[in-house]
């Protein structure tokens, strides 16, 4: 059976108050940015990777994925890029230290076109990252969002392996108007991790307009209102009794993520998401 689990920020508590949380709501793990803050490889000590280690260890959790999501433009730019693959690897160091096989993020948007020169760049810099994840047993799992699942699939068949996929299906309807369902069966193969989010696209525009916002900082200008909502699980546009089906079919049995990014009281958002996804994913 697939397993639940929620994004530690979700909370809007500190990280150690988030993983005895999750565990009191019976979860059976938790993804934890690993980018900046007190998990990231610069700021975390030996001591405090020990400690970790014990609480989720002594609250039954394991790590479903870390988050290595670098921000701004993902790995559009090449003069970033050396900056940012380092960042990656120190991170997969990370994950291979706490027993997780998968590090989810975005790396900005993937031009349909293998002639558009940011094809090429972000290519060098994801193979550069997947080559090194597959060596230690990792993937770096890209999350689905402002690409159609068949951009996406030609992107990955191109790099060299160590690159996945983290399914969000409310990325994929919010924004990209892409039926979750049939991204299931065209990423199957890639599909390492997902999250379990739902949304509703009241406006379709251009996907790199909205990640283009999301990347300079300037959201709030966009008024996303205008052009989607994040909902709670259930009450979007998000068909979760196929999208669950199809992964079955798929033989997949790794993480639904929770992952609430908006809402006034999280911590019943969270509560209702694993009381509607429960009975789904039996």
């Amino acid at each position: 059976m697939m397993k639940l689990g929620v994004i530690t920020d979700c909370f809007k508590r500190n990280l150690e108050e988030s993983i005895k949380l999750a565990a009191s709501l019976g979860l059976d793990g938790v993804q934890i940015y690993a980018t900046t803050g007190e998990f990231s490889p610069q700021t975390l000590t030996e001591n405090k990777k020990e400690f970790y280690k014990e609480l989720l260890n002594n609250n039954n959790l394991v790590v479903s994925a870390l988050c290595g999501d670098m921000g701004g433009h993902g790995f559009e730019n090449e003069k970033d890029n050396i900056e940012r693959i380092e960042k990656t690897k120190r991170i997969i160091d990370l994950a291979k230290e706490f027993n997780t096989k998968v590090i989810t993020t975005h790396i900005g948007v993937i031009p349909s076109s293998k002639n558009e020169p940011r094809y090429q760049i972000m290519l060098k810099a994801i193979t550069k990252c997947g080559i090194y994840a597959k060596e230690r047993g990792i993937t770096l799992a890209i999350e689905t969002g402002p690409e159609k699942a068949s951009v996406l699939l030609q992107f990955l068949k191109d790099t060299k392996g160590g690159v996945g996929v983290n399914l969000d299906p409310a990325n994929f309807v919010m924004v990209t108007d892409q039926d979750p369902v049939e991204a299931v069966y065209l990423l199957k193969d890639y599909i390492v991790h997902t999250h379990l989010k739902d949304g509703i696209l009241l406006h379709k525009v251009d996907p790199k307009i909205i990640y283009d916002y999301f990347a300079e900082g300037g959201i709030e200008a966009l008024n996303v209102s205008d052009y989607f909502i994040e909902t709670a699980v259930g009450k979007g546009n998000v068909d979760f009794a196929k999208y669950v089906k199809a992964l079955k079919e798929i033989n997949y049995n790794g993480f639904l993520t929770i992952e609430r990014e908006t809402g006034s009281n999280p911590l019943k958002d969270i509560k209702q998401a694993i009381s509607y996804i429960t009975p789904i994913i039996q």
